[in-house]
């Protein structure tokens, strides 16, 4: 084989393993890490929930969680999040979605480090970050990030 067809070879390789890649880990759920102040004269980071609210204002906080979207205008999967969040927020009790223009809110963005839209943040009822999402997350992967899931209830 020539020079070309093995970079071309190569070339295929790296994108199906990529897609692969993103395959398996866009939507799913991650807990977060607390982060440690390095420098003792700040404070630490204040709730995800305070950091919401001081840049959106006032906004309901779910009693059992509440669904952060972050969004952008030309982004297809962002709808497909909206859609499936809302369905979500309808049927468990406690649970409010909140959809965030990330290019409206850059400080936001750039305060809870979200490096991509469609990101969800899953922020409990005491107003802490429990875990996020990073691309279009299934229903199932939404249901079961939600903390003290009990439909019974």
């Amino acid at each position: 084989m020539s020079t070309g067809a093995w970079i071309a070879v190569i070339a295929v390789v790296a994108a199906l393993g990529f897609g692969l890649f993103r395959l398996f880990t866009d939507g799913r759920f991650r807990g977060t890490k607390e982060l440690h102040v390095t420098q003792e004269v700040h404070a630490p980071e204040p709730h995800a929930w305070d950091a919401v609210t001081d840049a959106l204002g006032e906004t309901e906080l779910g009693a059992r969680a509440t669904l952060v979207q972050f969004s952008s205008a030309f982004c297809a999967p962002c709808r497909a999040t909206r859609r499936i969040l809302g369905e979500v927020a309808e049927i468990v009790p406690g649970v409010v979605h909140l959809e965030v223009d990330a290019e409206h809110h850059l400080d936001l963005v750039r305060r809870l480090d979200i490096l991509r839209t469609p990101t969800t943040l899953v922020i409990d009822g005491a107003g802490n970050e429990i875990a996020r999402a990073a691309g279009a997350p299934r229903k199932e992967q939404v249901l079961s990030a939600i903390p003290a899931l009990n439909l019974e209830s």
